[in-house]
């Protein structure tokens, strides 16, 4: 089975929501979502997954369109900072030099209230249960950088919950045969972007 985990386009900033922010895609994200999209038009996909968050799901969205399929929601695909009343994408508070951005980088996911355990063994049940629902098929599911890192560090037994920072759109290959072994083919694959830059 070919797994493509797939890191949300780019969303908007929230500041002090009501309730957890949930952010739209900003319009530069909106051009990124199509041209994934159109990045897979000669590369058939069989099912399209989604975390249930606007930013994913808007990513996603396109995708499923152009390959006349449905987005499949599952809840457990959720970023870990899911219920924050705020959302900065990371580039600024990397830029503004935030506390929240040292927290990520140092892999404190309890800075933000988050049990990293409990989060990565629900990232790692979501992603096998789509994995096990689509035997020998080619599967996206669009997601979040912590979801990325939480899946692609547990096949590489990497204990930070957050090693890496997966670019917007960017392509994550796993290869999940059906005897249980799951092997790292690509990580940040971002040439679909190069018009963009």
């Amino acid at each position: 089975m070919d797994l493509l985990l797939i890191r949300h386009a780019e969303p908007v900033r929230i500041v002090d929501a009501d309730g957890p922010a949930d952010p739209h895609l900003h319009e530069r994200g909106l051009h990124q979502a199509d041209r994934l999209a159109a990045w897979f038009a000669d590369e058939p996909i069989d099912a399209v997954w989604s975390s249930p968050m606007k930013r994913a799901r808007e990513t996603a969205g396109p995708l499923a369109a152009a390959q006349g399929l449905p987005v499949l929601v599952d809840e457990e695909l959720a970023e870990f900072d899911a219920e924050a009343t705020s959302y900065i994408p990371i580039e600024e508070l990397k830029a503004e030099k935030d506390e929240r951005f040292l927290a990520m980088v140092e892999g404190r996911l309890e800075d933000f209230q988050v049990d990293p355990e409990a989060f990565k063994l629900g990232v790692v049940g979501a992603i096998e249960r789509v994995i096990e629902g689509h035997p020998g098929k080619k599967v996206a599911v669009v997601c979040h950088g912590g979801v990325i890192n939480a899946y692609v560090g547990h096949i590489l037994e990497i204990a930070r919950p957050l090693w890496f920072e997966p670019g917007y759109t960017c392509i994550n290959r796993i290869a999940a045969s059906r005897g249980g072994v799951r092997s790292v083919v690509s990580l940040n694959e971002m040439a679909h972007l190069r018009p963009l830059h």
